[in-house]
């Protein structure tokens, strides 16, 4: 490889701002700092922010400095080290920790680097990985199974997000409801059936992440639209409500009817980021339930990648029903058009196509 540190490779840049990305070439990196690695990049998959980068909504505009190279999902190899790096050797298969930290703060001195208050992420703060190569620190690095099938841990950071939300509390043997089945929460309601999750309800108004739902382990869907949902939920758990909630949706109705069907000691996960404010009944939902609530941030470095990668060298995560997509990376107008119309899963990008 040392031959072609000098050369080009294809990515996609977010350039300009209004809806689109750019598909263009830049200089392959070659000035590592002692502490960064080099991977060639061998699958990237699509993410709910990347969709946000590509359609240049209202947080784009207010969080995005132009330009950068989109992307922060993939699985790869380490190809090039930095003379200080001993975390990972070359030719390890790895993925990516997005959140890059500072190690030094409060929460990252006290085992929280997940909530780091220096937090840059990868893809959207600095160059990311849709492209043929990337460059992220070592410490970012998570060594994978080199016998796992490299598609399926090219997903792994959402994954963690799905984990992260549905395991914080303990949902075997329990009733649990999945709040919004985009590619995260569909991931949520797999990751509750390989839990062992006694009754798996799926909430969710898109008919295609409906029946996918379904497809991974959802004993019971509900379409808000079509039914009365704290009805429906009181139904199917006697009464009682929810044990657990993994809230994915950001929907004001839905976040509010979540804290109504929530059981009395019962536990609220929230990843779901709302774009209005909520109004919650403080006193009867909350205090006198003796109601968990939980802020999902990221993934808990590296308590939940070791779950994540737990989950795939048993095999107990249905990735063919997960990932909808794989298509090469120079059609990725065409994937975010998908994800954009609600009717896929993951959609996984090739780099070198």
């Amino acid at each position: 490889m040392e031959d072609k540190f000098d050369t080009l490779m294809n990515c996609v840049v977010k350039d300009k701002p209004e809806r689109g990305l750019t598909i263009t070439k830049k200089p392959i990196p070659s000035e590592l700092k002692d502490d960064e690695v080099l991977i060639k990049v061998n699958y990237t998959s699509v993410c709910g922010t990347d969709y946000h980068i590509y359609s240049y909504d209202d947080w784009a505009k207010k969080r995005l400095k132009l330009p950068f190279t989109a992307g922060h999902e993939f699985s790869g190899e380490v190809i090039k080290m930095g003379k200080g790096v001993t975390r990972v050797q070359l030719g390890d298969i790895v993925s990516a920790e997005t959140h890059i930290i500072c190690g030094t703060c409060e929460f990252c001195l006290r085992g929280e680097g997940h909530i780091c208050e220096n937090t840059k992420i990868i893809g959207v703060d600095t160059d990311g990985c849709f492209a043929e190569y990337v460059r992220i620190p070592a410490m970012n690095c998570f060594i994978n199974s080199k016998d796992a099938n490299p598609i399926h841990l090219s997903v792994q950071e959402p994954l963690g997000n799905a984990v992260h939300t549905m395991c914080h509390f303990d949902i075997e043997n329990k009733d649990v409801v999945v709040v919004g089945c985009g590619p995260i929460g569909l991931m949520g309601v797999n990751v509750s059936k390989a839990y062992k999750a006694k009754k798996i309800i799926a909430v969710e108004v898109n008919d295609y992440r409906c029946k996918k739902a379904k497809e991974l382990g959802a004993d019971v869907v509900i379409n808000p639209l079509k039914e009365d949902v704290i009805a429906r939920v009181l139904e199917e758990t006697s009464g009682r409500g929810a044990d657990v909630i993994g809230e994915f949706s950001g929907n004001k109705q839905a976040i509010e009817k979540a804290f109504k069907y929530l059981k009395a000691g019962g536990g609220l996960s929230m990843l779901g980021i709302p774009s209005q404010d909520i109004d919650v009944d403080v006193a009867n939902d909350i205090v006198f339930k003796g109601a968990r609530i939980y802020g999902v941030v990221g993934r808990r470095i590296y308590d939940t990648w070791y779950q994540v990668k737990d989950l795939i060298d048993k095999d107990l995560l249905d990735f063919d029903k997960i990932i909808t997509h794989v298509m090469p990376m120079s059609e990725v107008h065409k994937a975010m058009e998908i994800m954009g119309t609600g009717n896929s899963g993951k959609i996984v990008l090739i780099p070198g196509e």
